[in-house]
């Protein structure tokens, strides 16, 4: 078994064929195919013993076609170019990313790239697979970037260096700061990481300038916010339009529980539902290519709105449409007027078995790996009225880790005078009695407008307390780790993570659900943190005044770190959902 939980088995060689050769999953190289690709082995393991394609007739379920760069050529890359001094400085990341950019990958491997370039003419996607990637404790999640290049240009000279670029781009990521702040707040050596890649055809269609799958999801076996009468070993599935970097940043998306897909949905009425659905979705931009940035991951991606996907034709598995004479929602496109992605034909409609395969899945990985697992898939659709197969494409599957502790947490436990805050949707269990320090965002001068501001002033007083392992109390207001920043403070991982309780407050003009989909709360699970959703309209609430009557350490024009002598006592119970903070008597 390896790192990851997954069964090791061979991999064929690249032969010089991508597509047609019989072999979705080869390697060029003789290393390490690291976490990621391991995860995918094992999945294609699965599908071919567990999966019953018949029970499935209007899908095609498989692996994306993909090979992948083994550890050896990034050893290689790194020894014969000498990168190692600058990788391992604290250099900021253009400077690697430009070292990394001028060096020559080994020349062994030009000629299988070249042959992979050659035959393929779409969408490419470049994904880091390092050896520490995807492990179960330290899974690294989303710490290391993957490049999408359209691989579009006429002349295969201009394709081949596009995809040279990518994979530098990823070998280079394993030294961002991201990484570098991630790997302090584990017990790793930085110098035990190696990097393979994997190069893998993009899942979707192209629309004019724009390709993209029709669907993305990502599908948990454990529920850690579940609602109503959902359980939490029910699940959850998190559904958008487009790439998946929606789900992953932690934008808006469509979240159901795979045991319930016909629940009612947690909005107040049918305007509400529309106002807090996803309305822009992420593609491979086919056209004029940008000026080329080294650093920038979404440098071949746009962003459109749900006007362009219906002007593309690829809402009606997706959409309902608004009848405002009923105030009701109509389960596809057929009526004009305002689309909302709650992908009612799939869920309701049954137009594809979309949920029964994700059940499958589920069931099936989560019997393997022997706990719970977390899947990333994307899904595509041919026209209407067409007789063609829909495709369902697997990217990733990774274990998850659930505390089994037993923790009761009484009603009147809740109602003690120094609870410093409490909520009933908690992510996490157990028990924590080490913290003493707090980073918070001061509510007094918080403006949606100032969170990339906030990010980057949490990211400074992270650090002292990494270095000093001080594990700190964490709070602040909207989405943690949203690449919107009117949803919430938009941090890395790597910003943040020396805190080990987090609470995230809503507001009146900023009360959006939590997202479960992103890679931020995989690294939550998996370093087992607390995450607290504290609604302003609820009681107790924050105790703020506590916190700005303690001593303050350090502080700037939008947070402030303070410190204490009694650690707190956070307790959380994992089955309920419900948890709380005290500070003391």
């Amino acid at each position: 078994m390896s790192e990851s939980g997954y069964a090791r088995r061979d991999v064929p060689p690249f032969e010089r064929k991508f597509f047609g050769s019989g072999e979705p999953f080869t390697r060029i190289g003789a290393g390490n195919l690291g976490g990621k690709a391991q995860g995918l082995v094992f999945i294609e393991d699965i599908l071919r013993a567990e999966l019953d394609q018949e029970a499935f007739p209007t899908v095609d379920i498989n692996i994306p076609t993909l090979t992948v760069v083994a550890s050896d050529v990034f050893d290689a890359f790194m020894e014969r170019n000498a990168l190692r001094e600058i990788a391992f400085s604290d250099a900021p990341d253009a400077r690697i990313a430009h070292a990394f950019q001028r060096a020559d990958l080994p020349v062994e491997v030009l000629g299988d790239l070249k042959a992979l370039i050659d035959q393929v003419h779409s969408p490419l996607a470049v994904r880091s697979s390092s050896l520490l990637e995807d492990a179960l404790f330290r899974p690294f999640a989303g710490v290391y970037e993957t490049k999408m290049t359209p691989n579009n240009q006429p002349d295969p000279a201009d394709r081949f260096r596009k995809l040279v670029e990518a994979i530098k781009f990823v070998y280079a990521t394993t030294f961002f700061k991201a990484a570098r702040d991630y790997i302090r707040s584990t017990d790793e050596d930085p110098r035990r990481e190696k990097m393979a890649v994997i190069i893998q055809e993009v899942v979707g269609s192209r629309h004019g300038e724009r390709f993209y799958p029709e669907l993305s999801g990502v599908c948990r076996s454990y529920n850690f916010y579940p609602l109503g009468r959902t359980r939490p070993d029910e699940g959850v599935v998190s559904l958008a339009l487009g790439l998946g970097k929606t789900i992953v940043d932690g934008a808006v998306t469509w979240a159901y529980s795979p045991a319930r897909p016909n629940a009612p949905p947690p909005f107040a009425s049918t305007k509400d539902l529309l106002k807090n659905t996803q309305t822009k979705f992420w593609a491979v931009n086919m056209g004029r290519p940008p000026e080329f940035d080294p650093t920038a991951e979404a440098e071949y991606l746009i962003q459109a709105d749900l006007s362009a996907a219906e002007y593309d034709g690829t809402l009606h598995a997706l959409a309902s449409t608004y009848d405002a004479s009923s105030d009701r929602l109509s389960p596809g496109t057929g009526i004009p007027g305002p689309r909302a992605l709650n992908f009612a034909p799939l869920l309701d409609l049954k137009r594809y078995p979309l949920n029964d395969i994700v059940k499958t899945m589920l069931s099936a990985c989560e019997q393997a790996l022997d706990g719970a697992v977390e899947i990333e898939f994307a899904m595509t659709f041919p026209p209407l009225r067409s007789r063609e197969r829909a495709r369902l494409g697997f990217l990733q599957v990774r274990p998850m880790v659930v505390s089994e502790e037993r923790v009761e947490i009484t009603a009147e436990e809740l109602a003690r005078p120094d609870v410093l805050a409490a909520s009933d949707r908690v992510m996490g269990n157990g028990v924590n009695r080490s913290v003493r320090d707090a980073v918070y965002v001061k509510p007094e001068s918080f403006e949606a407008r100032h969170t990339p501001r906030i990010a980057t002033e949490l990211e400074r007083l992270n650090r002292p307390l990494l270095a000093e392992n001080r594990p700190y109390l964490l709070l602040g207001f909207g989405r943690w780790g949203s690449s919107d920043p009117w949803l919430g403070i938009p941090v890395k991982w790597g910003q943040i993570c020396g805190a080990r309780v987090i609470v995230e407050a809503t507001l009146p003009n900023m009360a959006v659900e939590m997202s479960q989909g992103s890679h931020f709360f995989h690294n939550i699970s998996s370093f087992q943190v607390s995450y607290f959703s504290v609604n302003h309209q609820k009681r107790p609430g924050i105790d703020w005044a506590w916190l700005d009557a303690q001593e303050i350490v350090a502080e700037t024009d939008y947070v402030r770190h303070v410190r204490w002598e009694k650690p707190l006592l956070v307790k959380v119970d994992g089955r309920t959902g419900r948890g709380a903070i005290w500070r003391g008597p």
